[in-house]
């Protein structure tokens, strides 16, 4: 299987009579309009699959902005309305990222197959005959149909939606949450008349205040130390840039073409990250062998076409 139009294969000779007329034998000897039909319905699927996905991430950042919008209404409509309602809704938000942090990864899933059937077979059609073929994308894409798995960690996908969206929403909670102290009824003479305001009940107003810089602190830490984290290929980036070093560029698409097939590489990576059994949640890499490897399942394949039932 390669990414070009694929050739029409000469016929082989039937391993037995009953094998010859399997469904797994007949699907083998696909002629190459079968072939490239298949494969464009197959795309069409799994584009449609991850569009899905990616509106269910919008639904969730949705929630998130218009709880803020309608918090900061409230607070800020009357002098007599509470502050901890920021806080309270603060919580809410954080909430929001952690389910759209799941429904990033289901999403990942989709997008990885998306890019690696346009850079390992579409691409590969348009690709001059000079340029040499690569097959390592659809024994990826064989073995992720037979045992699909995340193809981004938590860690990954909490940083990068908070990155993008939910950063910026935190900010603009704890900066309304300080002028609505600092503002209503009054405007306060100094720090201490500040700190007293803040006071939610039987809890001091130093507490809420040390409590809210931790949690505001620890969101922009992990926001920073998530950086780093790139398993996942993105719905955008190039093939070559799926590497460690994402910002370098190439002037040449040639040289892309011809480099090292870095999509499917970076998925099979990730699919190799399976969870251990363990309470800890850390991640293992498994052996190899784990993997279903196409050869050995079609030499499997083909001893049962020959065996034949008992």
């Amino acid at each position: 299987m390669s990414g070009r139009l694929r050739p029409a294969s000469p016929s082989e000779p039937a391993l037995s009579d009953r094998g010859g007329h399997t469904p797994t034998a007949q699907m083998r000897r696909m002629s190459p309009a079968e072939f490239n039909t298949a494969m464009i319905h197959f795309y069409r699927g799994e584009v449609q699959r991850s569009n899905t996905w990616r509106n269910r991430l919008d639904t969730t950042t949705n929630w998130a902005v218009l709880t803020a919008g309608a918090t900061l209404s409230f607070v800020f409509s009357s002098q007599s309305n509470p502050h901890f309602v920021i806080p309270i809704n603060s919580i809410l938000v954080a909430i929001f990222l952690l389910m759209e942090a799941r429904r990033y990864r289901y999403y990942e899933i989709w997008s990885s197959r998306v890019r690696i059937i346009e850079t390992g077979y579409f691409a590969q059609l348009l690709a001059p005959e000079s340029v040499p073929t690569d097959e390592s994308w659809a024994e990826h894409l064989a073995a992720d149909l037979i045992t699909p798995h995340f193809t981004i960690t938590e860690w990954e996908a909490v940083g990068r939606r908070l990155r993008r969206n939910y950063l910026w929403i935190f900010a603009l909670l704890a900066l309304s949450w300080n002028l609505k102290v600092y503002l209503h009824p009054l405007p306060a003479r100094d720090f201490n008349a500040f700190i007293e305001r803040a006071t939610v009940g039987i809890v001091p107003g130093w507490a809420v205040f040390v409590v809210g810089v931790i949690f505001n602190v620890a969101i922009a830490i992990f926001a920073i130390g998530t950086v780093r984290l790139r398993e996942a290929t993105g719905e955008v980036l190039p093939q070559h840039q799926f590497s460690l070093r994402p910002l370098q560029t190439m002037t040449r698409w040639t040289r892309v073409a011809t480099g090292a097939p870095r999509t499917a590489l970076r998925a099979k990576r990730a699919r190799q990250r399976v969870r251990s059994g363990s309470a800890t949640g850390e991640f293992r890499k498994i052996d190899i062998s784990e993997t279903p490897d196409r050869k050995n399942s079609e030499f499997r394949i083909q001893e049962s076409e020959v065996k034949g039932p008992a």
